[in-house]
């Protein structure tokens, strides 16, 4: 059955934090929109539980400070004063080399050193890789260097050693990817202005730097109940004011007047205009009959799965001071561990005084594994790294399939493509974690240009 709510009626295919701050932005205007959610829950994968007195996110626990979007619309949704920083005075980051714990060298700033005595002093690295540190200062700049991976980059200024300890673990934990596959030009952006600039990443990390005024804020922030908060407030404040319907967008059709959306139980839905909101898969196939050629640039964005397997201790059993915010596992190290954040340190608010949670991070390789046995699994390994031979209290499972979005070389070229492709069809706007950014402030910002570009 076709139905039509209004002549400016506005269809949001995807119920995550894209497609509620999309709403957000209309329900603002007072035009009229209808989100079109498969899921019973929304936000995607920002979810937050509450186990045994502790805030445990079993998707991101954070975002950037630097991107201001998430912090305007927490503004908006009145939960400024449930904003709270990582405790950055707390902050050691530890990478796995040879079965031990060996913390990141102070001044590093991803894989970049800002301070060549620490990076010096650090049995992280090997000689060779300190010395070809400290000559990168003298790079030449290189204006028109053609696209490469993150691994080529980190390799052609630090060295192997530097893509296996550094560039790989600290992005696997963001992309699930691997740095030989993502595209340095869309992942790391900044880095290739500077290096454009002044030739030396070292160098031009270090002119930033001196450019910032006033003492540096908390890398990362989130809310104290959890980012679940966000989606909350946010969906409190769209009752009544945006349609809610819970099914699954099939293909997408243009009328006389716009757009109609078919539904998987055959159903029809008339709107003027459509925001694709969902991940690059599903919209592939919503557009399929539409455009076949924006369809198969869609479909060419990769992407991974992930696993978040939360433990949960009496504090007083886990034999382990927890003195930093957690630990990388490289690939070349790795058995199932690629991180394990120690929530309590990072984060207060999180953790009662006589807990600690100890949030795993697992690939998507694993994710079909049983749960007894993945538990069996990292419970070893924390047993191997931090001594923690406790059972613990507690333990979450999340499984995240499909839901890291994989920027690979040729990404933006290809993001250009499906925009121009789109822009065919007046009306039709795409948005989320596939294009421009995967974070939370970057998936508000491209859900606040999309509703822009369809007004």
């Amino acid at each position: 059955m076709s139905a039509t709510s209004d002549p400016n009626l506005t269809a949001i295919i995807g119920g995550g934090i894209t497609g509620l701050a999309a709403a957000w932005e209309l329900a603002k205007a007072g035009q009229p929109a209808v989100l079109i959610e498969k899921d019973s829950a929304l936000g995607g994968v920002i979810r937050t539980d509450h186990v045994h007195g502790c805030v445990i996110e079993a998707g991101p626990d954070s975002f950037l400070a630097s991107k201001p979007a998430a912090l305007e619309l927490i503004r908006e949704m009145g939960l400024e004063d449930q904003v709270i920083g990582s405790n950055d005075h707390l902050r050691v980051t530890y990478i796995v080399k040879g079965g031990r714990l060996i913390p990141m060298p102070d001044g590093l700033m991803m894989m970049i050193p800002t301070k060549l005595l620490p990076v010096a002093m650090s049995p992280l690295l090997g000689w060779g890789t300190k010395l070809k540190m400290g000559l990168e200062y003298f790079a030449k700049s290189n204006p028109d260097a053609p696209e490469r991976s993150v691994a080529q980059l980190v390799r052609e200024h630090y060295g192997q050693e530097a893509v296996d300890y550094l560039a790989e673990p600290l992005l696997s934990g963001v992309y699930g990817g691997d740095p030989a596959t993502l595209s340095a030009n869309a992942v790391l952006g900044q880095f290739i202005e500077l290096e454009k600039s002044y030739g030396s990443l070292t160098k031009g990390t270090l002119a930033l730097r001196a450019q910032r005024k006033g003492p540096a804020g908390a890398l990362f922030k989130t809310l104290k109940g959890g980012l679940g908060q966000l989606i909350d407030s946010l969906t409190q404040h769209l009752e009544g004011k945006v349609e809610r319907r819970t099914a699954t967008a099939q293909s997408l059709a243009k009328t006389p007047t716009g757009w109609r959306i078919t539904f998987a139980d055959h159903g029809t839905l008339d709107a003027a205009k459509v925001l694709l909101a969902a991940p690059a898969g599903p919209a592939s196939k919503i557009v399929a009959n539409l455009d076949p050629e924006l369809s198969a640039q869609l479909a060419a964005i990769p992407y991974n799965s992930s696993m978040t397997i939360a433990l949960g201790y009496d504090r007083q059993t886990l034999g382990h001071p927890l003195n930093g915010f957690g630990f990388l596992v490289p690939k070349v190290e790795r058995r199932k561990l690629v991180a394990c954040t120690w929530v309590g340190t990072k984060f207060n608010h999180r953790v009662p005084d006589d807990k600690a949670i100890l949030r795993c991070f697992l690939g998507g390789a694993n994710i079909d594994e049983a749960d007894d046995v993945l538990i069996g699994a990292i419970k070893n390994e924390l047993r191997d790294l931090m001594g923690v031979s406790a059972e613990p209290a507690f333990v979450s499972i999340q499984r995240w399939r499909g839901a890291m979005a994989q920027y690979t070389l040729g990404h933006q070229q290809r993001v250009k493509t499906i925009r121009q492709l789109a822009d065919r069809h007046p009306g039709l706007a795409l948005a989320g974690n596939a294009y421009e950014g995967i974070g939370i402030p970057d998936c508000i910002r491209g859900a606040r240009e999309a509703i822009k570009q369809l007004q």
